[in-house]
């Protein structure tokens, strides 16, 4: 059996390992095998995050480079970064939005300009999500990584109410509403 790999990535403190949580979460609903692991070596310093996730399959946990089908990045430089792990039809589902990392910051180096960024991602199909504005209208800034989850799930070979399941399951329920709507407004901007 072929698995669909899928990478999340982003920044320390942007949700990448709950987003991560949410699809495992989905493909156990589902009775679908999951296999996946994450590296966040310096995610508390606002350090890269990766989390592979292999959706069916029998191989383990870790995507080969070239091996992804979809890559959802909640930043932009760090679609950049590991884009090398998509297969040449692989997906990029990306938030059109850049952390300054504290390396460019505190040395004040030049920042990679944004379309400098995405003409890198060239070669991919790319999909470009406002994942802020749309965050911001569900009510919080901090729910950009559910925004981008909903916005992947039309891609995802599981059902948007097995996720939407997950996100009930593994956000706490004061926040349960908001989730749910960036949810909602991510899926809306993926199927456009």
């Amino acid at each position: 059996m072929s698995s669909y790999d899928l990478l999340i990535v982003g920044i320390g403190g942007q949700g990448t390992i709950l987003a991560s949580n949410i699809i495992g979460e989905a493909c156990l609903l589902e009775g679908v095998p999951i296999k996946g692991v994450e590296t966040h070596g310096m995610a508390q310093r606002g350090g890269s995050v990766e989390s592979h996730v292999r959706i069916g399959g029998t191989f383990g946990p870790l995507i080969s480079p070239g091996g992804a089908d979809l890559m959802i990045a909640l930043d932009l430089m760090e679609a950049v970064r590991y884009r090398h792990y998509l297969k040449p039809e692989g997906r990029i589902i990306v938030n059109d939005h850049t952390v300054v990392p504290t390396s460019v910051f505190m040395q004040k180096l030049p920042m990679p300009a944004r379309d400098d960024l995405v003409a890198a991602l060239e070669g991919h199909p790319v999909t470009l999500v406002d994942a802020a504005g749309l965050a911001a209208e569900a009510g919080n800034l901090i729910v950009q990584n559910v925004v981008m989850l909903g916005a992947a799930a039309p891609s995802l070979p599981l059902k948007a109410e097995s996720l939407e399941e997950a996100v009930t399951r593994l956000v706490p329920q004061k926040f349960l509403d908001l989730n749910l709507r960036a949810f909602a407004l991510g899926r809306e901007a993926g199927r456009s």
